[in-house]
């Protein structure tokens, strides 16, 4: 019998890995490929120029940045389905914490991509009507998946750090082994983020990146562009 539960129990975390890799691979079809979260006008101006100053910058979104405000509210979404409530005000929420156009497109078309992606899980649907962030449509379905938290949260920003290295990979431009480098050197910062993330509330929402949003913004007007973001 023990034996028993201890094989049920693996396949079941088995499954859930699976489902977290698949969910944030690039092969997923929500598009993630095409943004570069601002760091094309990053690029452009010279403040990231090689493997030190694009680890700094990731390191700063994902500890003060837009993708901490994402791990938040993803922890949210998570945590509202689990006690069987309605999303609908932090998708709301979520929304709302975009800081510019380019910014809201790329949340929630990634967001209602999602949505319609997860329909190969038996009709699944990780959002309601009207727009939903990207972070927002994870934490819901990780939720009624039965994903650890902090799985899903590791495997989010994990996912946000890997797309962002690969796009200046082509932008600055870095070798593959920079970039591998770089996540290899911001392994430590996910997994600290992504513990304090999962005890957070909607208290702890909050970014001191100005010149990341402002670059995002400028990006928008910007004459020769790779991405959409």
């Amino acid at each position: 019998m023990v034996i028993a539960t201890t094989i049920t129990t693996t396949m079941t975390e088995a499954t859930t890995l699976a489902r977290l890799m698949t969910w944030l691979s690039p092969a997923f079809p929500v598009g993630s490929f095409a943004y570069s979260h601002g760091l094309e006008r990053a690029v452009h101006d010279g403040l990231i120029r090689d493997r030190q100053s694009l680890r700094e910058w990731l390191e700063t979104l994902l500890e003060q940045g837009s993708a901490w405000n994402d791990a938040v509210l993803l922890a949210e979404a998570w945590r509202t389905i689990g006690a069987g409530d309605d999303i609908a005000d932090v998708a709301e929420l979520a929304e709302a914490m975009s800081g510019s156009r380019e910014r809201h497109m790329e949340t929630t078309l990634q967001g209602g991509a999602f949505v319609d992606a997860m329909a190969a899980w038996s009709g699944d649907a990780a959002g309601g009507e009207g727009p939903i962030a990207y972070p927002v449509a994870v934490g819901s379905a990780a939720a009624r998946h039965g994903i650890a938290i902090t799985d899903a949260l590791t495997a989010y920003l994990h996912a946000f750090a890997s797309n962002l290295v690969q796009a200046c990979v082509r932008l600055v431009p870095l070798g593959q082994r920079d970039g591998v480098a770089t996540l290899a050197a911001l392994e430590p910062v996910i997994l600290r983020t992504a513990r304090r993330a999962a005890a957070s509330t909607l208290d702890d929402l909050g970014s001191c990146t100005i010149r990341a949003d402002i670059l995002s913004m400028n990006h928008e007007t910007q004459y020769s562009r790779v991405f959409r973001s």
